[in-house]
């Protein structure tokens, strides 16, 4: 099995299959494995919290609550990781061989490219940004018969940056006597807020407030991202190799103890809360959104991707209230949304990457978005490159060319 970009959140299906039966290798690289360990075994511990909370509380609809996997499973899963470096061509089953090529979405992402029986087969994963903050650009596309390429943001290009932005939106709620909430995903996107966060206060262009980070995957994820950075490592790019420093905001507080999470529910000062999840869809950040949510002074910041069905896309679209742990929860806090964070390659980037192939594929599958997004990107692949593009069914199956 490839784990073949660090798209970590899709990662949670693996405990799964280990619990039924599964015992196969998982190719990755090697910082996919390290965040995966970060990433899983936390994600099962939150699982059995939710699990035991929802069945102290009764809002869940399954009587008993269950995690979909628990730490055991976690446990069994992990020593079937195979890390692999970029660019290392590794055998899988009946002949067939991968390799691993730089995806530029977050630290350890990849493409991969897989050989069978005479045919070549390129899957984008998620592809990064050519003006990634801390990482290079990805990889150039090799020469296959067959992509397959994801369309999160098919239909739509990144607006550009606008620091003021953030920098408006903290000064408010500093006047206001109130705190900054921000959902943001463990792995890459906490890394990325406290870089501006930094950037932001070293100029003056908000005030030095203490910066929360809650969330213990992301604390650690914060740890590996930072041996990239003091190992030299190839993905980062070449400027953040010489700031060793990166993700010191000079007044950032570490939370780990539940208790001490407790206590950021209704902070006593005006200050930044970084925190998991990055849609809202769980983990500690909707205990604070259920406290800080009813109260005018406070301020939600969104800094990503917010998929249709989480809170997080409700809260972009003007959602008057929210349900959290089974109770309607009122909307009275600003909501700011930020997307200048994405580390997502929009339309014009993926195009951009995929003309960059030294031949034209025969055909181009689009994948991985919203209908209107795959079905947009497909178009434009067709107009502007002149290439076959397809957006394929659920379950269809198509022979390789």
């Amino acid at each position: 099995m490839l784990l073949t970009h660090a798209h970590l959140d899709h990662s949670g299906y693996l405990p799964r299959l280990v619990r039924e039966g599964f015992h196969g290798r998982i190719t990755s690289t090697v910082e996919t494995a390290e965040l995966a360990e970060i990433v899983l075994r936390d994600s099962a511990h939150l699982q059995e919290e939710d699990a035991r909370f929802a069945n102290e509380t009764g809002f869940s609809k399954r009587h008993p609550a269950l995690p979909l996997y628990d730490e055991a499973d976690v446990e069994r899963t992990l020593p079937l990781f195979s890390p692999v470096a970029f660019g290392q061509t590794v055998p899988l089953t009946d002949g067939s061989k991968a390799t691993l090529r730089h995806a530029g979405h977050i630290l350890g992402s990849s493409t991969v490219t897989v050989e069978t029986e005479g045919h070549r087969v390129l899957f984008s994963g998620d592809l990064g940004r050519p003006r990634h903050p801390l990482l290079r650009p990805p990889e150039d596309p090799p020469a296959v018969g067959t992509i397959v390429v994801e369309s999160t943001y098919g239909d739509r290009s990144h607006p550009a940056p606008d620091p003021s932005v953030l920098a408006d939106a903290v000064r408010r709620t500093v006047r206001r006597g109130g705190s900054v909430l921000i959902p943001a995903f463990a792995v890459d996107r906490t890394e990325l807020v406290l870089l501006e966060l930094r950037r932001l206060m070293r100029v003056g262009d908000i005030p030095h407030l203490q910066v929360y980070v809650d969330s213990p995957m992301a604390l650690a994820a914060l740890s590996v991202h930072r041996r990239a950075l003091t190992s030299g490592s190839p993905q980062i790019r070449a400027d953040m190799l010489r700031d060793r420093d990166a993700f010191d905001i000079g007044d950032l507080r570490a939370v780990r103890t539940p208790q001490d999470s407790k206590d950021l529910n209704r902070p006593a000062f005006p200050c930044i809360v970084i925190s998991a999840s990055g849609m809202a869809s769980g983990g500690r950040v909707v205990h604070h959104l259920a406290s800080q949510l009813p109260d005018q002074r406070n301020t939600v910041v969104l800094t990503g991707f917010q998929a249709q069905g989480t809170r997080g896309r409700a809260l972009l679209e003007g959602a008057r209230q929210v349900k959290i742990h089974g109770r309607y929860v009122p909307v009275h806090a600003e909501i700011v949304n930020i997307p200048d964070f994405s580390v997502h390659s929009d339309a014009d980037e993926t195009l951009a990457w995929l003309s960059r192939a030294p031949e034209p594929p025969r055909t181009v599958y689009v994948v991985h978005g919203e209908a209107a997004s795959s079905a947009r990107l497909a178009e434009r692949i067709h107009s502007e490159l002149g290439w076959t593009a397809v957006v394929p069914s659920y379950g269809e199956r198509v022979l390789l060319d």
